[in-house]
């Protein structure tokens, strides 16, 4: 790793189970909270989950799932459309011996850790807006009460296209996370509640309010929900697309892991509900980087990429953050020590063209990088020619790109559970901006399909040149390098999204 290890996903400090795209362990006066631990479920001690991929279209054969029950599984539930069987099993064997069955293509466990997943870690926790900072904020007229600390918004251009659309009520974007806060004045006026479910376990739980984070649990994607969509309405803060829906889809488990299963449900429930835009800012845990000659680690790809892929066929957009470790993705090599977090992780070096971090990595999937308050990547922002697709703000250390005044934070501001607003910094905060001017773009254009709206994207985006040489923290030293043009490179991609042209067109 080049940089300090973060367990968010994009976070840089990262203990066992965190895969969060938040970058706070490394940023001057953040603070560190202890993951709560789960207990464990009776009914599956010693028991891991698998997905067994088959045919689409057709579920599980009578033969498969013959095969199933005698190895010791027990199907959870089968999504047909894209050939995914989520199992439990005790039989350490069990995917060995699923992979010999005739019809199943790949089968592999999604974890290490016994059902539920057994461990702590440090995860960065925002800094939380105080009331006296709040009340010092003096808003012009328009402005919601905390606009002028958003940096961020005029960075995209987003101040002023909402002058011209706030984005169509008729448009959602779907939060993949850790849960989304929906009674928050700034996301309620916005939150669809149809489109929003617990995927946790693997299949959808509906209940309502299902998709909250409970006490505890990491706020983070409820920042990222107020990025995208909060309300202008006269109170907090604004989002990038203050008119569109939000949803909350609920992947993250109680310590922090982003499992298969549940993305997996996240995309093809996001697929059948309407969902314009998926927002992806974390990795699928336990490995940082997938790879398809371990018989395992290739099904857990597969798994994602249909089910990424059925979502786009669907309508949706899917957004992901490029990680917060400042590795050149585009790199021969790439020396992974936190994988398997769940586990006993150890250096593996790794080719970044066979293991791919999911769902950042796969086809179709905007793939965004970090900019800082002076719009030139973020010191911990992953980088890579080929691979970025575009930039956006996702803040960084004061210290190292600081915002004009009134703005007095590098990070982004965004809401927290109770009715607070706080702030965070990553490619975690970077990724919502894009969703974000991608459903201003939707809105616009209603009739776009994914492919149109990811053009437009690229299109819209103000092409930023390589920032050469990049020394981020004035030591003399370079401390990354950009390859390619200015209309597109490894820092940037195809340039920094612009909003004000995503209602324009």
């Amino acid at each position: 790793m080049t940089a300090p290890h973060s367990r968010s996903r994009r976070a840089l400090a990262i203990p066992a189970g965190m895969a969060l795209a938040t970058a706070l362990a490394f940023l001057p006066n953040v603070t560190a909270a202890a993951a709560p631990q789960a207990a464990p479920a009776a009914t599956d001690a010693g028991s891991l989950s698998y997905v067994v991929n088959v045919r689409p279209g057709h579920g599980p054969s009578v033969h498969v799932k013959k095969a199933i029950a005698e190895a010791g599984g027990t199907i959870v539930t089968s999504y047909d459309q894209i050939g995914v069987i989520v199992v439990h099993s005790a039989n350490a064997d069990f995917a060995k011996t699923l992979r010999e069955v005739p019809g199943v293509q790949s089968a592999g466990a999604t974890r290490n850790a016994p059902l539920p997943a057994q461990s702590t870690g440090d995860m960065g926790t925002p800094k939380v807006l105080g009331a006296q900072e709040a009340a010092a904020v003096q808003a012009a007229d328009g402005q919601d009460p905390l606009e002028p600390l958003q940096w961020d918004l005029p960075a995209i251009k987003a101040d002023k296209a909402h002058e011209k659309s706030l984005g169509s009520d008729k448009v959602t974007v779907a939060v993949l996370d850790t849960g989304v806060d929906d009674t928050h004045p700034d996301l309620a006026p916005n939150f669809d509640r149809a489109a929003s479910v617990n995927c946790v376990a693997g299949k959808p739980d509906t209940t309502d309010g299902a998709w909250r984070p409970a006490t505890g649990e990491n706020p983070h994607g409820t920042h990222v929900a107020g990025e995208i969509a909060a309300a202008k309405n006269g109170l907090g803060m604004t989002g990038v697309a203050p008119g569109v829906k939000v949803a909350g889809i609920k992947v993250a488990n109680p310590a922090g892991y982003f499992y298969t299963e549940a993305v997996v449900c996240g995309f093809v429930w996001a697929a059948e509900h309407g969902v314009d835009v998926t927002n992806n800012s974390y990795y699928t845990d336990p490995w940082y980087f997938n790879c398809t000659d371990d018989p395992d680690q290739k099904a857990l790809v597969e798994a994602v990429t249909r089910a990424s892929r059925y979502a786009e066929r669907k309508g949706a957009v899917n957004v992901a953050a490029a990680g917060n470790e400042s590795y050149d993705l585009a790199a021969d090599s790439i020396t992974d020590p936190v994988s398997p977090n769940d586990a006993t992780p150890s250096d593996r070096v790794i080719d970044p063209s066979e293991c791919f971090d999911i769902p950042t990595q796969l086809p179709g999937v905007v793939t965004v990088a970090s900019t800082g308050a002076k719009g030139i990547k973020s010191s911990f922002s992953n980088y890579g020619l080929g691979v970025i697709d575009i930039a956006a703000p996702g803040g960084d250390s004061t210290r190292y790109q600081t915002p004009a005044p009134p703005a007095t934070s590098g990070l982004i501001l965004g809401t927290l559970p109770g009715g607070k607003w706080g702030y965070m910094a990553g490619t975690s905060m970077a990724t919502p901006h894009v969703a974000g001017v991608a459903a201003l773009i939707k809105s616009t254009h209603p009739n776009a399909s994914p492919a149109l709206v990811k053009a437009l994207l690229y299109a819209e985006a103000d092409a930023t040149p390589c920032t050469d040489p990049y020394d981020i923290d004035a030591d003399g030293k370079v401390d990354a390098v950009c390859e390619g043009t200015k209309n597109r490179n490894g820092f940037y991609g195809w340039g920094t999204a612009d909003a004000l042209d995503a209602v324009s067109w």
